[in-house]
């Protein structure tokens, strides 16, 4: 159904691919449009919305999915990623 394709970064020009996994992940969160930039440029665009905040890696308690968080983890209570967290503050 999907296939690996190459797109052009709308901020730096490079080329990178959409990979089929990340096609799929596009599709089961219902957004239509291709990302119009690569990671590394989407990593910038994140870091400068946050400013100079330091983000700290973790691994998402509900899914398993590695996710960053503003804050460091001490492994007393479960860390969550956006899409989680979310998801569960929406039940609550």
């Amino acid at each position: 159904m999907f296939e690996d394709r190459t797109l052009s970064c709308a901020d730096c020009g490079s080329d990178f691919t959409f990979t089929v996994s990340e096609q799929e992940f596009y599709r089961e969160k219902g957004f239509e449009n291709d990302p119009k930039r690569c990671q590394d440029c989407r990593q910038a665009r994140k870091r400068q919305r946050r400013g100079d905040r330091p983000m700290f890696e973790a691994v998402c308690a509900e899914c398993g999915a590695e996710t960053q968080v503003p804050f460091q983890p001490t492994g007393e209570r479960p860390v969550y990623c956006s899409d989680c967290f979310r998801a569960r503050r929406d039940r609550y």
